[in-house]
């Protein structure tokens, strides 16, 4: 029996009172589930944290000794209570360490994704589906307008330019994917990585991940050499140098206005696009959708009559 009350949003975040929990918390909390690392769903500051070991790396580094009084790290496909709540980690496929949250109760599975991707992506863990009651999506790019190239075709456009590129890109997760995949499909290029995003390179090859061929920033070899060299960046650096000379400007996002007033657009996302929402919904066979984190409007519309879609946010 689906409780519609399983899950309600608080000016906390995501409430399960079944459980006396929260999922991905934006202030701190006694019991936090954690779904990745990103800084919209990974605060500092709660008493207890369950979360796979990765994204405990990436707290840890990000929030030093604030990150949490107690983690209780969880792999994926391990059980364990909180309160009455049976829940389960199944990989998201978003970043390393990314996971959905299968939370069972009272005879009703509630499947929350996170934020997640169903892509190939060999820099992390791929994404499962999972048979659920109640699918908790996130609909970030839940139109029928987005859907997202092939991120092999988007990164070889930087093979169309010869010139220094200045790469503007999230040091978690799309930095690292982003490294791999020039790798793979720039073989020309000399890839730098800004300092801030090195600890996050540095956990990935902790944790066995194969990024390829980078190296730290060095000013002097942008500056002596005028071809052929690519600085990763994150987006404060690569806003503040919006008029840096002799670069080529790209920043990778799925956002179309992110794409404005660069050399190059490069829509490289992490997020599901519509088509793969369908897809997941299809394979989760749900009784009930619910949606978060963008708007569910469209979605509500394409399946009404077919499937119940709850807007929770």
């Amino acid at each position: 029996m689906i409780k519609e009350d399983f899950i309600v949003i608080t000016p906390t975040g995501l409430y399960c009172r079944y459980g006396d929990f929260y999922l991905d918390p934006q202030q701190p909390v006694r019991e936090a589930v954690v779904s990745h690392a990103h800084g919209d769903h990974a605060i500092g500051g709660s008493q207890n944290v369950y979360c796979t070991s990765p994204t405990m790396s990436f707290m840890k580094h990000r929030y030093r000794k604030f990150a949490a009084v107690d983690f209780h790290t969880k792999a994926y496909h391990q059980q364990f209570k909180i309160g009455e709540v049976l829940i389960t980690f199944y990989s998201a496929g978003h970043i390393l360490g990314s996971a959905q949250v299968l939370m069972e109760y009272d005879g009703a599975k509630y499947l929350y994704t996170g934020d997640y991707k169903i892509e190939p992506d060999n820099s992390c863990e791929p994404f499962e589906f999972v048979r659920a009651d109640v699918l908790i999506t996130e609909s970030t790019f839940a139109n029928p307008e987005v859907i997202h190239p092939s991120p092999v075709q988007e990164i070889e456009k930087l093979n169309a330019t010869s010139s220094n590129i200045m790469l503007g890109a999230y040091a978690l997760g799309k930095s690292q994917r982003l490294i791999q995949l020039m790798s793979q499909h720039c073989p020309g290029r000399n890839v730098m990585v800004h300092h801030s995003i090195m600890p996050f390179v540095k956990i990935y090859e902790d944790y066995g991940v194969k990024l390829g061929n980078y190296k730290m920033y060095d000013r002097k070899v942008m500056k002596n050499n005028h071809e052929g060299q690519v600085y990763i960046v994150p987006p404060m650096v690569f806003h503040s140098y919006h008029k840096a000379i002799n670069v080529v400007r790209v920043f990778a996002s799925g956002w179309k206005n992110l794409q404005q007033q660069n050399g190059i657009s490069l829509y490289i996302s992490d997020h599901a696009d519509w088509n793969a929402i369908l897809e997941t919904i299809e394979m989760v066979k749900p009784q009930q959708v619910w949606t978060l984190h963008g708007d569910g409007k469209q979605l509500k519309a394409y399946f009404e009559g077919k499937l119940v879609v709850k807007i929770l946010n």
